[in-house]
Parts: C-alpha cells; structure tokens; sequence
C-alpha cells in the first residue's frame, strides 16, 4: 500500500523526543495548519535532517499521512530567522511571532494570511533586515483580526515589517481583548 506525499512549505514550532533516536516536530505549513510530524532517525549523528530540523527554521518539506499520523520524508532548509537574525531586537520579533503562532494556530486548518506574514517576517530576517520591535504587536493584532477574535478597526498596510508608528491605544486594547478572548 502506497501513501500520498505532501510537499509543502513550513516553519518548525517546537520540537519533543520520540523513543530513542526519533523526534517529533510540530510545523506550522502553507496548506495544512499546525502539524505534528515524526522524523525516523532524526536525533542520530548520522541524520542529514536533524540540522534542517531545527526551531525557527523555514523548511520545504515533503510529508506523509499515514495511519498514525503525519510522517516527515525529506526536508529542505530554507533559513533559520533566529540565528539570521542581526539584533536582539529582531530575534524578540521573531520570538513573539513563533510563540504567538504556537499559542493560536492549534489544528490542522490552514491560515494562509498568517503564514503569509510570518512568512514574510522570516524572509525579512533571513536577508539581514533590521525589523522594528513594533512588527510584534503588527503581527499580533493582523493575526488576531484574521482569525476573528478581534475587528480590525485600524488598517495595517502591507508594509507592517517597515519602520512604522506604534499601534494605538485602541489597537492595543484590541489585543488585550482578543488574547483574552481566545482563552489560550
């Protein structure tokens, strides 16, 4: 019996050992929301994934959905937006996005606009960009008006990554709320 391979792009959440040498790796993709995947092998020296498999990494990846569950199969690293990064600053940017992602994006539902944004933020990084540390609470308050916790009431240009004014007052209350709503 043959399985169907899925090749998408992800970004590695978080990570938990598996038996002796396997891992298991929660990654946020394009087109299938919040998965956890098993890689075989992947915690063995002589694994040429454990390296691309690191958090905060930008990966094509090939998957496989088998009865248990999401299986990795091969994996491409794009760049790691951590350790791209060229200030504090922007590593707590990307910080806060990953564990925002983490704390909202709980299934397997796909949400293009904030993989779209955070994908944007990494691409960001992994060219070397100074990212201000107000594309946080930009993200946060895009994030949360896409998945309907909040109205966005203030328009976010696309340009959010740039060096843009502070949110206000109200925009940040919308945050407070919208957090509190989630219950997460």
């Amino acid at each position: 019996m043959s399985y169907q391979t899925y090749t998408t792009d992800a970004i590695v959440c978080g990570n938990r050992v598996s038996n002796t040498a396997d891992r298991v790796y929660r990654l946020f993709t394009r087109d299938y929301g919040m998965v956890w995947a098993t890689a075989r092998s992947v915690r063995e020296e002589k694994s040429r994934q454990r390296f691309a498999l690191q958090d905060f990494t930008f990966v094509r990846v090939s998957l496989v959905k088998g009865k248990t569950g999401w299986r990795i199969g091969s994996v491409e690293a794009v760049g790691n937006a951590y350790f791209s990064a060229t200030t504090r600053e922007v590593r707590q940017v990307v910080a806060q996005a990953l564990n925002l992602v983490r704390r909202l994006i709980q299934g397997e539902e796909a949400v293009p606009e904030i993989f779209a944004d955070l994908e944007q933020l990494w691409r960001q990084c992994l060219q070397g960009a100074h990212i201000p540390l107000v594309a946080a609470e930009y993200f946060t308050y895009r994030s949360l008006a896409t998945l309907g916790y909040i109205d966005a009431h203030e328009t976010v240009a696309n340009d959010w990554l740039q060096e843009t004014p502070p949110l206000s007052a109200a925009a940040k209350q919308a945050i407070e709320y919208g957090l509190a709503q989630s219950h997460l």
